[in-house]
C-alpha cells in the first residue's frame, strides 16, 4: 500500500473497528511466513453521481479461490464478504476508493504448519489515485525487463493472489525504480514474457492484440475485461507466447490491472515503443474501460455493484 494510507474504519473479523485500532499480534502466522491471500478492488464515482464497485462478485470469487488453492477456509460466505466490502466503503465515506480484502493466518502455532491457527479476514478501503501516475496514463510509462523471473507454475501456484508471492514482485519493482524506470516486465522460467510486477501485459502488433497465455500469469479481472472490450470493437485478441524482442518492435504495449487500470508503455529497455507515446488502440480501450466503470456503458451494468 502507498505511504500515508489512512481512513476511518476497517472491517476485521466481522466488526468495523477504528482505523488505528485494527491491530494484530506480532506472532500472526502470515506475518512470519507469508501464507495469506488478498484482492485489489476499485470503487468508482459513476456519471450519475453514485458510487459503484467494479466486478465485485468476480473479485470475491477469486479471493475464495485463492484461499482454496492455499488450503485456507474463509470463515465467512461470499455474500457476507461482498456485504463487508460495501459496508467498509460506506463507513469510510468513499465515493471512489481502493479496497483490499485480506485473508490471513492468525497467531497460535509457529513453524511451517499453521495447524489450528484462526483464519482471519480484514477489509480495508481508502482513497487512491492512479497507481502509475496521471501522466503515465496519457503519455505512457518506461519499463525494463527484470532480472527476476516470474514464478514457475509448479514452484508456486500462480492462479492465487498469495501474499508471499509478491516478494518476487517487490524485488522486480524496486530494481526497475532504482534503475530509473517506472515498472518491471518479468519473464517466465522459459524466458518468455509473463507480466509486469503487478499487472498483465498486452502487445499491439499489425492491428492485433497479443497477450501471454494463462500459464505463469495471474488471471486478471481487468485483463479479461479489456480482452472482451477489444473483441467487441473488432480488434482480434490472441493469447500466445511473446518473446522479449517482440516487445521492442511492438506498435503499442499496455498494462492492465485493478491498480494500473489501462496504462500504456512508451519505452522498454531504452527502446521506444511505436511512436513513443500512447497509441490509438490503447487509447480506445482506455476510453471503453472508463466508460464501463463510470456507468456510461449500459451493456455492462451488471459489472457494477452500487454502494
Amino acid at each position: 500500500m502507498s505511504a500515508g494510507v489512512t481512513g476511518e474504519k476497517i472491517w476485521l473479523d466481522g466488526d468495523l473497528v477504528d482505523w488505528d485500532e485494527a491491530r494484530v499480534h506480532i506472532l500472526t502466522h502470515t506475518l512470519h511466513y507469508g501464507l495469506g491471500v488478498f484482492e485489489g478492488i476499485r470503487s468508482y464515482r459513476t456519471a450519475d453521481g453514485r458510487s459503484a464497485v467494479f466486478r465485485l462478485e468476480e473479485h470475491v470469487r477469486r479471493l475464495f479461490e485463492s484461499a482454496h488453492i492455499n488450503l485456507m477456509e474463509i470463515p465467512f460466505s461470499r455474500e457476507a464478504v461482498c456485504d463487508a466490502i460495501l459496508e467498509t466503503l460506506r463507513a469510510n465515506h468513499l465515493d471512489e476508493g481502493y479496497i483490499r480484502p485480506l485473508v490471513f493466518v492468525g497467531e497460535g502455532a509457529m513453524g511451517l504448519n499453521p495447524a489450528d491457527n484462526p483464519i482471519r479476514l480484514a477489509v480495508i478501503a481508502y482513497a487512491w489515485g492512479k497507481y502509475l501516475g496521471e501522466e503515465g496514463m496519457e503519455r505512457g510509462i518506461r519499463a525494463k525487463v527484470s532480472s527476476y523471473q516470474r514464478h514457475h507454475v509448479n514452484a508456486k501456484m500462480t492462479k492465487g493472489k498469495t501474499c508471499g508471492d509478491y516478494v518476487n514482485s517487490i524485488l522486480a519493482k524496486r530494481e526497475a525504480l532504482l534503475d530509473g524506470y517506472d515498472e518491471a516486465i518479468m519473464l517466465d522460467t522459459q524466458g518468455l514474457v509473463a507480466e509486469a510486477s503487478g499487472e498483465n501485459l498486452f502487445v499491439v502488433r499489425d492491428g492485433e492484440i497479443l497477450t501471454p497465455p494463462l500459464a505463469s500469469v495471474l488471471d486478471g479481472i481487468t485483463r479479461a475485461t479489456v480482452m472482451q472490450l477489444a473483441v467487441e470493437q473488432g480488434i482480434p485478441v490472441v493469447e500466445r507466447s511473446i518473446t522479449r524482442d517482440e516487445l521492442y518492435v511492438a506498435d503499442e504495449i499496455f498494462l492492465t490491472g485493478t491498480a494500473a487500470e489501462v496504462t500504456p508503455i512508451r519505452e522498454v529497455d531504452r527502446r521506444s515503443v511505436g511512436s513513443g507515446t500512447r497509441g490509438p488502440v490503447t487509447k480506445a480501450l482506455q476510453e471503453a474501460f472508463f466508460d464501463v466503470v463510470a456507468g456510461r456503458d449500459a451493456k455492462r451494468a451488471d459489472w457494477l455493484t452500487y454502494r
